[in-house]
Order: C-alpha cells, then sequence, then structure tokens
C-alpha cells in the first residue's frame, strides 16, 4: 500500500468498526404467538422472510397445540400459554422483543406484556383480540361456547379435521383458555408501544371492520398505532411475505426487497 493512502485506509477501517454495531444493533429478535387451535407451524414461512433478513424468530407452540398435542388436556387454560411465552423469553434470556400475537394470541400476549413488560420494545396485534384487565376472550366478544357441537367435553373441537390428516393441523383447544380472564393492569405494560393489524377481506370494507370491531376500537381508544392489511384471518399464509414485511415495518426495521424464504 502506498504509504500516502495509509491514513486514508485507517479512517476507512474505523468508520467500519463504528458502524458495524449499529448495523447490527438494527436487528430484532421477534417472539410469534400463534392462535387458537393451531401451532408455531402456522408462522413457519413468515417467519421464515424475517430470519432471511437477518433477523432473530422464535415460534413457541403453546402447550397442547400444534405438535405439543400429547400434552393436550381440559386442565389447560390462558395462564398456562402465557406462561410458556413468558418462559421462553426468560429462559432464553431474549431482551428488547418484538412480541406479536394472531387471533386468540392476543390474550395470551396481553398476560405476557402484564408480567414482564421489560423484555419488550414493540408488541403487534395480528388480527387478534384486545382485552380489556380482567376480560376473557368470552367477554371480549359477548359470550362464546354456545354452540354444544363445536365445544364439548371441555374443548373446543375442530370438525375440519378428519381422521388421518396428515400434520400439520389443527387440534381441539381446552375452553378454559377462552373463559379465563386476563392481567392488564402493569402500568409498564400501558406505557409500551403498540399496533394493531386488522386483516381485511376484500368482502369487507374497512369502515364496516372498524365500526364493529371491538378489538380495533379497544386499540384506537389506547392510542395504539393501527394498520390495515389485504387478506381473511389467515393472512399469514395467503401472504406470508406481506404479513413479515408489515411486521418488520412496525418494527422499525423494513424487509430488504430481496429476501426470500429458504426453501
Amino acid at each position: 500500500m502506498h504509504p500516502r493512502l495509509r491514513p486514508l485506509f485507517a479512517l476507512l477501517l474505523c468508520a467500519a468498526c463504528l458502524l458495524l454495531p449499529a448495523v447490527a444493533a438494527a436487528k430484532q429478535t421477534f417472539v410469534m404467538v400463534h392462535g387458537a387451535t393451531a401451532g408455531g407451524w402456522e408462522w413457519k414461512r413468515t417467519g421464515q422472510f424475517l430470519v432471511d433478513a437477518g433477523h432473530t424468530v422464535y415460534r413457541p407452540t403453546l402447550t397442547g397445540l400444534g405438535e405439543r398435542e400429547h400434552l393436550n388436556s381440559t386442565e389447560i387454560d390462558l395462564e398456562t400459554h402465557i406462561n410458556d411465552v413468558v418462559n421462553l423469553i426468560l429462559f432464553e434470556d431474549l431482551h428488547d422483543v418484538v412480541l406479536t400475537g394472531h387471533s386468540y394470541g392476543g390474550m395470551v400476549i396481553t398476560g405476557v406484556m402484564d408480567r414482564i413488560p421489560e423484555r419488550l420494545r414493540h408488541v403487534v396485534f395480528l388480527d387478534a383480540a384486545v382485552p380489556g384487565d380482567g376480560q376473557s376472550i368470552w367477554d371480549l366478544f359477548e359470550g362464546g361456547g354456545q354452540d354444544p357441537e363445536r365445544f364439548k367435553d371441555g374443548f373446543m373441537q375442530v370438525p375440519w379435521v378428519k381422521p388421518g390428516d396428515k400434520p400439520p393441523y389443527s387440534v381441539k383447544h381446552s375452553v378454559k383458555c377462552f373463559s379465563q380472564p386476563v392481567r392488564y393492569r402493569n402500568p409498564a405494560a400501558l406505557a409500551l408501544p403498540v399496533s394493531y393489524v386488522a386483516f381485511v377481506p376484500a368482502d369487507q370494507s374497512v369502515e364496516e371492520r372498524a365500526r364493529k370491531d371491538r378489538s380495533w376500537q379497544n386499540a384506537k381508544a389506547r392510542g395504539w398505532t393501527i394498520r390495515t392489511f389485504p387478506g381473511g384471518h389467515v393472512a399469514q399464509q395467503e401472504d406470508p411475505r406481506g404479513v413479515a414485511a408489515l411486521i418488520a415495518e412496525l418494527a422499525g426495521e423494513p424487509l430488504a426487497a430481496e429476501a426470500q424464504p429458504a426453501g
């Protein structure tokens, strides 16, 4: 190297050393909580887009569901599932977590927010239940469990799963998860930055959804960020990359256009 270039090289090297930690710090840790009867498998493709963009993703399966179906029991309740996620975050020693919850998962992440707000940096409710303190999901939706064919023997049944179906598939879900109220009163939890995303199908107007959706109304009353995404209730399976991009954007780290899932 020419002697005159050495100071310039040293300056560039110093700048790179200063910039690299900032780049690394921009990558996020996501914990993605699935909805009723499902499992972590339901978020595999969405999570993979985030992983391919350099983020860390955890997709816990709640006790008794998904690949943990062998643990299913009528004694499983909402607190069991809150403990699943709290313990994952604590035992993996995660900090600055971007926590997401889909559908029933909104009940779970509400409880997680109340328990360990100091471990969270942003929370995203994805077409999810947004309960108040002391509410169950049945309280939020003004009743539930009225259909004797769907709610029986202590479980919410899933009639679309047939004998001999190959995994992954939905499984029956303990009704105690739907009747147990959640705690949401920790001042630190109430102060967390939160986003609510409504998955709005093509045959429904945004205005109609906003008028009828109690979770949307609760989120708006709390001053949360409100976003919409085109698609049905399982939009993460219809457009996994689009949902991943929105989650990353809400977390403050836009998904690179070239990010693609591995296989």
